[in-house]
């Protein structure tokens, strides 16, 4: 069955939590004109929307804030969260309103967020505003992560006007309708933590185990079962952005998701040279969340979870702690295991030895050392000739020191000898885990370029479909896997990116 705007079933459990946990607020529409830039059919396949839904005015009124969807009752969500490592003790949406809850032919709940849309009860000194800038980098990098397999919100559509947002300099008005089964945040549960509201926290956990842990509800500790899976799940999302160079920019506690989905994408960035202390975030001046430190910003996200759930854990404070902490201890292993399976696949192994870390280790030395491009080096690999060495000029010309790749690719082709698969076999299988093309931030310049100064969202439409097969070969887009330009370095994002 496909819905109409007018027939699609809502779903309102989040709201049935009450006024503590959100504010309900209508969404400010644009003084000008609405457009639509872009609208994503595969995220509204998900939603079972009838095809051709975005051609109707309607949709273009109720996804830019100026219609509301029929019987819905627009909400922001209230969190709190550690930024930078130091507690806000209020945020909240700022600048996002649920306009609805649906729910699919499957019974799936989805949320559908307008980022962009105006002033909320949480906006503090803000405007409630995106710019289109922001939008399109997080549209584009949502829809690229999911075409990686990694797990993240879906952004369905972006509409724009002509109405003016000022930033550091005057910029054009977007909203973005992000999707996703929850946007609840760990910072949705420290709030009530810091307030000293225990039953606020056991509503909200009991709704999550609810709503998307359906199988933790009948276990002896269910809230120390849902921090067990959340653990497993950042533990594997992180070794996955490990995987891609993908950097993430802010993670506070407000920008992790309780379903371990990556979530707002700010001034995020995918690694061109491999440098494991990239900050993509130039407003991160200690580099807090550099490349490098993601994995251990993680566990300390998930400690603070695991602090305010700590009153339903159990009702004796130590023993709550020490059930807590055993769970944490766990992380470290869970995070390892899982890079090290990624690792093994980036360099076709299906086999385990202890020395493959010691592999994986010497290759990044290299590659650091010599600025090594991380996506090319990876999917050059593939091509990787284990019978005849010198065959291998297009992966060697990639390091300065060659002489050091010759000794490191000896021991890869003893490795490799230790595999049952041949080099055919073993480059289809790298080509499956090694992606060709990653939405570097150069590529999202030329098409916000592009949108601000000239309303072509061409670039937009392109970028998009060469995403969502980023393994695959596509001969017509080959350039996009060809270096960044020189001038991709002066990029600078921020969090207002």
């Amino acid at each position: 069955m496909k819905y109409s705007l007018d027939s699609i079933p809502l779903h309102c459990s989040f709201l049935s939590l009450g006024e503590d946990f959100l504010s309900e607020v209508t969404p400010t529409p644009f003084e000008s004109e609405s457009r639509l830039v872009h609208f994503n059919n595969n995220a509204a396949a998900l939603l079972d929307l009838q095809p051709g839904i975005e051609q109707q005015q309607q949709f273009i009124d109720i996804f830019s804030g100026n219609s509301p969807l029929q019987q819905a009752k627009p909400f922001s969500m209230l969190y709190a969260g550690h930024q930078f490592g130091h507690l806000n003790p209020q945020l909240g949406d700022g600048r996002a309103i649920i306009i609805a809850e649906v729910a699919n032919a499957k019974n799936e709940p989805w949320e559908l967020q307008l980022k962009g849309s105006g002033l909320t009860p949480y906006s503090r000194d803000g405007d409630g505003r995106a710019v289109l800038r922001s939008t399109i980098r997080e549209y584009l990098c949502s829809e690229a992560m999911h075409g990686l397999g990694i797990p993240t919100t879906r952004a369905l559509c972006m509409t724009a006007s002509d109405d003016e947002v000022y930033r550091e300099d005057i910029e054009t008005g977007a909203i973005l309708t992000r999707i996703a089964p929850s946007h609840v945040r760990f910072g949705s549960f420290e709030i009530f933590y810091y307030r000293q509201q225990y039953q606020h926290i056991k509503k909200l956990a009991d709704h999550i185990i609810t709503q998307h842990y359906t199988e933790l509800a009948n276990d002896a500790n269910p809230y120390l079962a849902l921090l067990r899976e959340v653990i497993q799940r950042t533990a594997h999302l992180i070794a996955q952005w490990q995987g891609v160079g993908f950097s993430h920019g802010v993670m506070n506690t407000d920008n992790m998701s309780i379903l371990g989905l990556t979530l707002d994408y700010g001034p995020y960035g995918f690694l061109d040279n491999y440098q494991p202390g990239y900050i993509c975030n130039h407003s991160d001046y200690q580099g807090r969340y550099a490349f490098d430190q993601q994995p251990h910003i993680g566990l300390f996200n998930l400690s603070c979870l695991a602090q305010a759930l700590l009153p339903l854990i159990d009702k004796n404070p130590e023993q709550a702690a020490q059930l807590a902490k055993k769970e944490l201890d766990q992380y470290q292993t869970l995070f390892i295991d899982h890079f090290a399976k990624i690792m093994r696949g980036k360099l076709g192994l299906e086999k385990e030895f202890n020395d493959d870390q010691q592999l994986v280790v010497v290759l990044f030395t290299l590659m650091k050392d010599d600025n090594v491009d991380y996506t090319i080096l990876f999917r050059r690999l593939c091509e990787f000739d284990s019978e005849v060495l010198e065959n291998n000029s297009a992966i060697r010309d990639l390091f300065m020191h060659r002489d050091r790749f010759d000794q490191w690719a000896q021991k890869y082709q003893q490795r490799l000898k230790k595999e049952a698969l041949s080099d055919q076999q073993r480059c289809l299988r790298m080509k499956a885990t090694n992606p060709k093309y990653i939405l570097r931030n150069y590529m999202a310049e030329v098409a916000i370029e592009k949108a601000e100064d000239e309303n072509d969202y061409t670039e937009i439409d392109r970028l998009f479909q060469l995403l969502q097969n980023p393994f695959s070969e596509q001969p017509e887009m080959e350039y996009y896997a060809d270096f960044p330009p020189q001038w991709a370095e002066e990029i600078s994002v921020s969090c207002s990116s």
